[in-house]
């Protein structure tokens, strides 16, 4: 088979589909991949854990299948395949404003509506991740108001912009330069749509960079503030170069982290350096800010 948009997970026993997890998330969470856990049936105690490959799905496929043969025997893997559909456009479609303290974030339908007073952030239905919707990106939102009035940073960094909406936020709450980089050139692409849209590109910049040692993101360093809504594996990689490049007494606003993933990532920041500040808990997941 080729690869394909699917999910391959293991139904097991808790202490079965635990250790499954454990490993899925060591082999496959620092390169990107959404692995997860979840109870499917309380009263019988029946849980799944699963990977979403990005790609090399058959690859992946066998490796699980392995692990499967040696640890859990009396089970198999299984794989859910997904309608080749542009999922993330078709789930924004109809969404209602989302408000995150003084922040509203729409589509161009509810414009209207949004009451006047409130800091507005138009964001189409597109192929890049970041809508307010999610607690990630609703918890980051949260706490850059916070952070931003009460430091005024006036260099930014937007590690994984995604749709930009944090770039944009960030740019209007506060006269600050925003450096928007993301690794997909859709999202880049999506990215400079939505902060033309919002009316602050003379202050916000984008690119597609793959990393700290892109020329954009060195020359605009150190910055005041970084932020960045990933994954709490590329996290913990980052933790040094984010030492690096934010200034002394800057500060940087993590998300993507799930709650129980939370001491281990603020463990990695620790040993650079980095104090911990403040979590917001939303639907599972932390935002945390820190300060070096």
């Amino acid at each position: 088979m080729t690869d394909e948009s699917c999910r391959l997970y293991l139904t097991a026993d808790k202490p079965t589909a635990t250790a499954a997890y454990e490993w899925l998330s060591q082999n496959y969470e620092d390169d990107g991949y959404a692995v997860a856990l979840q109870e499917i049936d309380e009263k019988k105690q029946v849980f799944e854990a699963s990977v979403y490959p990005l790609d090399q799905v058959d690859a992946i496929a066998t490796r699980f299948e392995d692990w499967i043969a040696r640890n859990a025997s009396s089970f198999n893997l299984q794989r859910e395949t997904f309608e080749d559909v542009d999922w993330v456009a078709r789930s924004l479609e109809g969404l209602k404003p989302v408000h995150a303290g003084r922040i509203s974030v729409h589509g161009h339908h509810d414009c209207d509506s949004i009451a006047p007073g409130r800091l507005k952030i138009e964001i189409e239905a597109g192929q890049a991740f970041g809508t307010g919707h999610h607690g990630t990106t609703s918890g980051c939102l949260l706490m850059l108001q916070q952070i931003m009035r009460s430091e005024r940073p006036g260099r930014i960094l937007d590690l994984g912009t995604g749709s930009a909406v944090l770039a944009i936020a960030a740019a209007k709450l506060a006269p600050a330069s925003v450096l928007a980089t993301d690794i997909d050139p859709v999202a880049v692409s999506v990215a400079r749509q939505n902060i033309d849209l919002n009316g602050v590109a003379s202050r916000v910049k984008c690119c597609t960079a793959t990393g700290f040692a892109h020329p954009a993101i060195a020359a605009g360093a150190p910055y005041d503030l970084i932020v960045a809504n990933i994954l709490a594996g590329p996290l913990k990689k980052l933790a040094p170069e984010m030492a690096r490049h934010v200034t002394a007494g800057g500060s940087i606003l993590l998300s993507g982290i799930l709650d129980e993933q939370r001491r281990s990532v603020i463990a990695a920041y620790s040993g650079q350096n980095f104090r911990h500040i403040r979590t917001i808990h939303l639907e599972g997941w932390s935002t945390i800010h820190l300060k070096r």
